[in-house]
């Protein structure tokens, strides 16, 4: 599709939210996720009806699927479930797969990087659906395909670079305050 095209993207996109944290972290996640994951796919593949599922979690629900499917026994910022091994761009599947989120890594990695919560879990997002449709980053050319064509979408949403440091001003350092001198005591007689 060319570049700028306006077309509509035929993508359903069911969000689960199974911790209320997100609703009060990221009002209208719902509506930003979709458009993050329609963003994704626009000139990824054919536009032809096809479904994405998002579960948005808590940590404890990321460690046991992170455990289950990677055996890596700690939470995580996003994982994606692909649907189908292979995905023919020129004609999807119905269905490309499941992404699950979990909000307190979310928070802390968006926190440590000086990235808004809502901008960091749109680049998770996309991370993941492009993970559904067949993108790596395991080797180092994977990740070369990869990384660059997450920031050209995050670009499209208004979304900086997410692999270039956030360069944050540091706190100033607390003004420490001086020691009252202990007053002198008298010499007890011996």
């Amino acid at each position: 599709m060319p570049e700028g095209s306006s077309r509509r993207f035929p993508v359903a996109v069911d969000i689960r939210i199974a911790s209320d944290g997100w609703r009060k972290a990221m009002p209208n996640v719902s509506a930003t996720l979709r458009r993050a994951v329609r963003a994704a796919l626009k000139d990824e593949i054919a536009p032809r009806e096809t479904g994405v599922s998002i579960l948005l979690t808590d940590d404890a629900e990321m460690r046991k699927l992170n455990a289950g499917w990677r055996d890596k026994d700690k939470p995580t910022n996003v994982l994606s479930f692909p649907a189908e091994t292979a995905v023919d761009p020129r004609n999807p599947p119905d269905y490309l797969g499941d992404i699950a989120l979990g909000l307190a890594t979310c928070r802390r990695e968006a926190a440590e990087q000086g990235k808004s919560l809502a901008d960091h879990v749109v680049h998770l997002t996309v991370h993941g659906v492009l993970h559904l449709i067949g993108y790596d980053h395991m080797s180092e050319e994977e990740a070369n395909a990869m990384e660059p064509r997450e920031v050209e979408i995050l670009a499209t949403l208004g979304i900086a670079n997410p692999y270039v440091a956030v360069t944050r001003r540091a706190a100033p350092k607390p003004v420490k305050k001086p020691k009252k001198a202990a007053a002198a005591r008298p010499k007890r007689a011996a």
